[in-house]
């Protein structure tokens, strides 16, 4: 889904930021308006969708007109800009080869057949490309309600939109409608092979080399260790034979003299072995990253190599092709892959555009899963078993991604005699920590013929807490950036690999058998992530591979809100601006965190959260729950986190996200939440006494829920807060059966027993469920409601569902209201 970046959505008119439920676009060029702002630039009618140009004849101009004032050309006019396409208007036309590639950047006119859409001209409907990957959802490019709307059809009347296209029908080529022909075609095995042994004889050297010097320092060390250890003996032997001889005619004395000198030859004895010990692993830690840089450059050297030899073939193989290949049933070319790796530039599209989901996959991450199940001695076996049956670049990378995520190394065995430099080699490596996975996907796709490199920086990683400042090399992380589709994209194999699910043992080599037994859970965030959502956890020392087209700072880094990658999964983002990893207090202690979601998951998507002490993660003062303290609420598509800090100090604000059904919900088994953001609650004064919320069930507060999950929509009260007298009705509207309802008031100071008898229900009309609640005194407080939906199986049975938390308000009740 298209999601919001604060530095890169703003309005072509204003130049202000353009947030989702405001956004008109993206249009031509990936261009931006504010609903407002869309308007004619000529005469400023109001525009759509439906009635807005562009200007066709100048491509530099981004600008929206309306029909009247688009700028035209006269009918068969060729001006100075169009020349260069005259010659290309007379050859004669050629229904066999067309490169899709240069169609989808060329500039000038162009008409119905040159878009692909004379079918839809002439009224013939029949499309022989799936439609799948271009329905996309409405929120893909904003949250209105497109209708009947369908994406990737259009009809002589939306000609003016062509060019908002063409990025997507770029890619469509290039993934598609060309598949790039598998490496045993142009490449020989042998060839590869023998490349191939070269660089391990190479890498033999090197790793002979690494064993060498870590000989001579381990050697160097003892000597050091022994020297220094003989000179500390000496002393003390010297100063046990003063001492002797001055106690010479006292043998009581020399005794206990003599077990001190034991003593503290045991103890110095234990001291150099510590010293050596600490020695010997530091200068160990200063050879491992020497050996890594060292085993990094090797890769580097060999991996161009290799792309040197498939890039030769596959070009001698092209030429003898004369480009294009015929196949039996349509006309196809090899894809034009860069025999040179291109300079990191923003990618033109987004990930959505090139998949919507993973299950788009499935073929090639089952081969994946196959070939994982058995153990290569070759990096070329392993790759041709992987790549062999892939028809484009995407395809190539995501086989390498899914054979890595899919390798378990929690649970893995090796032999130690395993050879480093062999796929299996790599794996111990990455497990005992000599070798990583950056450079084992980086080796892997430069077998694979993938432009591929290692980027260096920071991330949010393990033990890291929004707040905390980049300034020396705790979070320094490794990763991916591959070169599929037109494009470098991101690659995070790290964290792309997870194995949560019932990973308790791998298949054996040869036993297929097992493989039903295992579930293999990773990561598709990391797959080709978008640089708008990677740049949140991941900033790269070198700022062109941020691959933004605005880059930021590391301050600016440090203050973007801590998200995980499920707040991405779940197409979230934030509305307010001023969003960031610090949110600072007002004079009351009050801070709020918005997060909005996709309306289509608005049924679904259930929040959580929990608040502790930033410093020593205690969670609770002056013993009450820190949670009590925080109001969740939801109004439409956004939920709203009101912190009201008991005190000055710092806390840990941690928001959690689950989507289930209401039928899940309304088991009452325990929900599994994962956290989606964290936010570092400062509060430097507080000039107002903070009281906790009534002490209520978890969750949030206001009506939505009780719409939501169970279909009860309010008829007398739609916000979580309500200001009342001493006595107060509140109604709903059931829109499906419900039955045994419940409500609890709670009032800080005040026994649950105590104010049951100040509040009651009746069902009216069989569809109005109406809370008469009167309020003992004055004072705060939280309303529970419970219900059931009306089973009639269950009661057949005799059985008794458990009441389920509905909803709850929270009520201020004074005379003055």
């Amino acid at each position: 889904m298209y999601r919001s970046n604060f530095y890169e959505s703003t309005c072509l008119r204003c130049d202000q930021i353009v947030y989702q439920v405001d956004r008109v676009g993206p249009l031509k060029d990936f261009t931006f308006f504010h609903s407002g702002c869309f308007k004619c630039s000529v005469c400023g009618t109001k525009l759509t969708l439906k009635t807005y140009y562009n200007n066709q004849h100048r491509q530099e101009d981004k600008e929206v007109y309306c029909s009247s004032h688009v700028p035209k050309i006269g009918p068969g006019h060729l001006d100075g800009s169009s020349v260069g396409i005259r010659s290309a208007l007379n050859v004669p036309k050629s229904t066999i080869f067309v490169n899709e590639q240069i169609r989808g950047y060329g500039k000038g006119t162009f008409d119905a057949e040159a878009l692909n859409i004379k079918s839809h001209l002439n009224g013939h409907h029949h499309n022989q490309q799936s439609p799948t990957r271009q329905s996309q959802s409405p929120q893909s490019f904003n949250h209105q309600d497109n209708g009947g709307y369908h994406y990737g059809r259009f009809d002589a009347t939306a000609l003016h939109i062509a060019h908002a296209l063409r990025a997507t029908q770029l890619q469509k080529s290039y993934n598609q409608n060309t598949r790039e022909k598998p490496i045993q075609c142009y490449l020989d095995k042998d060839e590869q092979t023998r490349l191939e042994m070269k660089h391990r004889r190479e890498e033999d050297d090197l790793y002979r080399k690494f064993a060498k010097q870590r000989e001579e320092q381990d050697k160097r060390i003892k000597e050091e260790i022994r020297d220094e250890w003989e000179k500390e003996l000496e002393r003390l032997t010297i100063r046990f034979e003063k001492e002797l001889q001055i106690k010479r005619k006292r043998p009581e004395e020399q005794k206990v003299l003599t077990l001190r000198l034991q003593q503290e030859r045991e103890d110095l004895e234990k001291n150099m072995t510590l010293r050596r010990d600490k020695k010997k692993e530091s200068i160990t830690k200063k050879l491992l990253e020497h050996e890594r840089a060292a085993t990094a450059a090797l890769v580097e050297k060999q991996s161009s190599e290799m792309l040197e030899l498939i890039n030769e073939k596959r070009s001698e193989y092209m030429k003898a092709e004369s480009l294009y290949l015929e196949d039996e049933d349509c006309n196809e070319r090899i894809s034009e892959y860069p025999s040179q790796a291109p300079l990191p530039t923003p990618p033109d599209i987004y990930k959505f555009q090139l998949y919507n989901d993973p299950i788009e996959f499935a073929h090639v991450d089952q081969i994946a899963i196959s070939v994982a199940q058995e153990d290569q001695k070759t990096f070329t076996d392993l790759v041709r078993q992987l790549v062999g049956k892939c028809e484009s670049d995407i395809e190539k990378a995501r086989t390498i991604f899914r054979w890595i995520t899919v390798k378990n190394l929690n649970t893995m065995t090796f032999d130690e005699n395993t050879r480093g430099d062999t796929p299996m080699g790599l794996l111990r490596g990455i497990k005992h920590g000599t070798e990583s996975y950056h450079v084992l996907f980086r080796r892997l796709c430069s077998y694979a013929g993938l432009h591929c490199v290692v980027i260096k920086g920071y991330s949010k990683s393990a033990g890291y807490q929004p707040g905390v400042k980049f300034e020396d090399n705790r979070f320094r992380n490794s990763w991916n950036a591959v070169y599929v589709a037109g494009a470098w994209r991101f690659v995070q194999c790290n964290w792309g690999a997870r194995h949560l699910v019932n990973a308790k043992e791998v298949p054996k080599a040869g036993n297929k058998g097992k493989s039903d037994s295992l579930r293999y859970e990773y990561d598709d965030h990391y797959f080709l992530t978008d640089p708008r959502e990677f740049i949140y956890e991941f900033f790269p020392l070198q700022p062109e591979w941020q691959l933004l087209k605005n880059s930021i700072t590391l301050q600016d880094f440090e203050e973007l809100p801590f998200v995980r990658s499920l707040f991405f999964r779940y197409g979230l983002y934030f509305p307010d601006p001023n969003t960031k990893a610090v949110m600072r207090t007002d004079s009351t202690g009050a801070a709020t965190v918005r997060i909005a979601m996709p309306s289509t998951l608005q049924s679904s998507l259930i929040f959580h959260y929990n608040l502790k002490c930033y410093e020593n993660d205690g969670d609770t003062f002056d013993g009450v729950s820190l949670k009590r303290f925080v109001m969740q609420s939801v109004i439409g598509n956004v939920v709203s986190f009101r912190v009201h800090a008991p005190s000055s100090g710092a806390f840990l604000l941690d928001i959690f996200a689950n989507s289930v059904t209401p039928k899940e919900y309304l088991t009452g088994e325990p929900m599994k939440f994962k956290s989606v953001c964290k936010f570092k609650i400062s509060c430097e004064e507080l000039q107002t006494v903070m009281v906790p919320l009534p002490d209520c069930a978890s969750g949030e507060w206001g009506p939505t829920k009780a719409t939501r999950l169970f279909g009860l929509i309010p008829i007398t009260h739609q916000d979580a807060l309500i200001f009342t007298g001493r006595e107060l009705e509140i109604q709903f509207r059931m829109s499906k059966p419900l039955t045994d309802f419940m409500a609890t008031l709670h009032k800080n100071g005040m026994e649950e027993k105590r104010l049951s008898k100040f509040v009651s229900h009746t069902i009216i009309d069989d569809d109005v469920v109406s809370f008469l609640i009167s309020f003992p005194e004055e004072g705060q407080y939280g309303l529970d409601i419970y219900t059931r939906e009306l089973d009639i199986n269950s009661t057949e049975n005799n059985e008794k569902h458990l009441l389920t938390h509905c909803c709850k308000y929270l009520i201020n009740s004074s005379k003055r209201n």
